[in-house]
């Protein structure tokens, strides 16, 4: 199916809903929001896209296969947690720099933790939807 409307909504939109979706990562870094959100965002960006020009097109836009956004939003989550440990703190403890960075203000093991989630449900969500697309 090939709407123009669609394609061309998607063309002004992809680029508000990724802005949108960095936005709610780092929001939900010391409010409600976060990386799953966030990550549900930009699948959901991607999921248009492909809608409108095709699963193969979908695909090329996203330019990196969703497995391997899974598998490196499992090695960051996991990251987040074992950085506590070499501090000889428990798992997953929190961890913040005394150095505020722009934008995201003190950055730490939680703003880590969220950005693995964010690639995580990003990939999972696109890997989805792009198996269910190929079978059309």
């Amino acid at each position: 199916m090939h709407s123009l409307i669609l394609a061309t909504a998607i063309r002004l939109l992809l680029p508000l809903m990724l802005l949108f979706s960095l936005f709610l990562l780092l929001r939900g870094h010391n409010e409600p929001g976060g990386g799953f959100v966030g990550g549900l965002v930009v699948a959901a960006a991607f999921a248009l896209y492909t809608l409108a020009h095709g699963e193969k097109e979908g695909r090329r836009m996203l330019r990196i296969a969703p497995l391997q956004l899974v598998a490196t939003g499992l090695l960051i989550a996991l990251a987040s947690g074992l950085l506590p440990l070499l501090a000889g703190l428990p798992f997953l403890t929190a961890l913040w720099s005394s150095v505020p960075a722009p934008v995201i203000g003190h950055a730490g093991t939680p703003l880590l933790f969220d950005l693995g989630v964010y690639l995580l449900v990003a990939g999972m969500s696109l890997l989805i939807i792009f198996t269910l697309m190929e079978e059309n």
